[in-house]
């Protein structure tokens, strides 16, 4: 820690967004005065290394916020319901990185690449973004500036990590069960608080989140209206479908999209993407070069491929967009948007 900087709270500091929000602000040397891990009562008292430090991990109470400048949530939106407005009640900016406030109109709902100044709207919470909705607007808005936009349409192939640590569990359990000719046995996906399981191993489950009247899932109605919301696009027609697949870590997209302006190629979209702030470039069909998951774990970038024009429509463009979940999808992503705070001086 040093004697300069900031007093940073992390709350679900032993869950898998949690413990890689620790190791993010470690790697970026974020400037921190005093780190306070929090959690729920079952998981206080375990250690996290820090800079090599064992910090002792908290239950989260109200007064825990006492004297804190930032405070990092990723416990769940019951979690961020109850304590949030008791950390901004004692000063702190809330980065929270649940769905509590996402559509909420008084909460900036951020990815610094494409809208950070919304930060300056902040009245104590920022939301972080669906992880799905963060890797696609991250590459869609240089488009968007550029080329205008009219029409998006995303099918999603994410990974287990997405529904925590006891999915990736599962996952693992039931590969090795079929493998050694065994009957899988699934709790968890796609919901677990649904009646039904289904098993992920080997399989593709096109829910994730629960129904919702019209059809969509929670999830796809997540990535539709945050979409429209980060982007200030109220009008812009979004369609999802959001599949989940038996992949670790890191999440797909198949994304369509239509352009406004006359005249696009493929080839200027590439140089949008080989220039867009956090986004690498990974295209070249002649050698097999694409994005892929197993390929996107531990970077903070999100990689997209696969760029051409659709065959019938001129306007129309299809692409490839692959991104580590865990890091630009919520860790590094809550984290740059602290960076961000201090870079507009938001909190001193």
């Amino acid at each position: 820690m040093s004697s300069r900087g900031f007093h940073v709270a992390v709350v679900g500091a032993t869950g898998a967004v949690g413990q890689q929000m620790v190791q993010t602000l470690e790697k970026r040397d974020f400037p921190i005065q005093k780190l306070t891990l929090l959690s729920s009562a079952r998981s206080a008292g375990t250690t996290v290394k820090y800079k090599g430090q064992d910090i002792i991990v908290q239950e989260a109470k109200p007064e825990s916020f006492e004297g804190v400048d930032i405070a990092l949530f990723s416990a769940g939106g019951s979690v961020s319901k109850e304590f949030a407005p008791e950390a901004v009640k004692r000063g702190a900016i809330v980065v929270d990185n649940t769905s509590a406030f996402r559509m909420d109109p008084e909460v900036p709902l951020v990815v610094p690449e494409v809208n950070e100044q919304d930060l300056h709207l902040q009245k104590g919470i920022i939301a972080n973004p669906n992880c799905s909705t963060i890797q696609m607007v991250a590459a869609l808005e240089p488009i968007r500036q550029n080329c205008g936009l009219s029409k998006v349409v995303v099918s999603t192939y994410q990974a287990v990590s997405g529904a925590g640590a006891a999915a990736i569990d599962e996952l693992r359990t039931q590969s090795q069960e079929l493998l050694d000719g065994k009957e899988a046995n699934p709790t968890i996906l796609p919901v677990k608080s649904d009646e039904k399981h289904y098993q992920i191993a080997f399989n593709a489950i096109p829910q994730i989140d629960k129904f919702e009247e019209n059809g969509y899932t929670y999830e796809e109605m997540k990535m539709i209206n945050e979409t429209k919301k980060i982007m200030h696009m109220p009008d812009l027609k979004v369609a999802a479908t959001c599949v989940r697949l038996p992949v670790e870590t890191g999440h797909s997209e198949s994304v369509y999209i239509e352009v406004e302006k006359e005249g696009v190629s493929a080839a200027d979209i590439k140089d949008l993407m080989a220039q867009a702030p956090g986004v690498v470039l990974q295209d070249s069909p002649e050698e097999q070069v694409y994005p892929m998951p197993a390929y996107a774990v531990g970077k903070n970038e999100v990689f997209v491929g696969r760029i051409r024009k659709d065959l019938d429509e001129e306007k129309g463009f299809h692409m490839w967009i692959v991104s580590d979940n865990l890091l630009k999808g919520a860790a590094w992503n809550s984290v740059q948007i602290a960076e961000s705070l201090v870079k507009l001086e938001i909190v001193k």
